[in-house]
């Protein structure tokens, strides 16, 4: 799954809408549009975003043997 599809389906479990996220983390609709379409999410910005929805952000590798290595 994309990113922009996460956070197409955050946005409806938020029950607000993609330009209202948007707003929400600081960028204009039309920005935040552009980088969904491009899928240019960094970390960071994807941290924002969930700080700013009150939401986590959890990246992370898992190893096999269950070890995370975490941003």
């Amino acid at each position: 799954m994309s990113v922009s599809e996460q956070l197409k389906i955050l946005c409806v479990k938020l029950n607000i809408s993609v330009s209202e996220l948007a707003r929400l983390s600081g960028k204009s609709p039309q920005a935040f549009s552009q980088k969904m379409k491009r899928e240019s999410f960094t970390v960071d910005e994807l941290k924002q975003i969930a700080e700013a929805s009150g939401c986590e952000y959890v990246g992370a590798f898992v190893m096999p043997s269950g070890e995370r290595v975490e941003y």
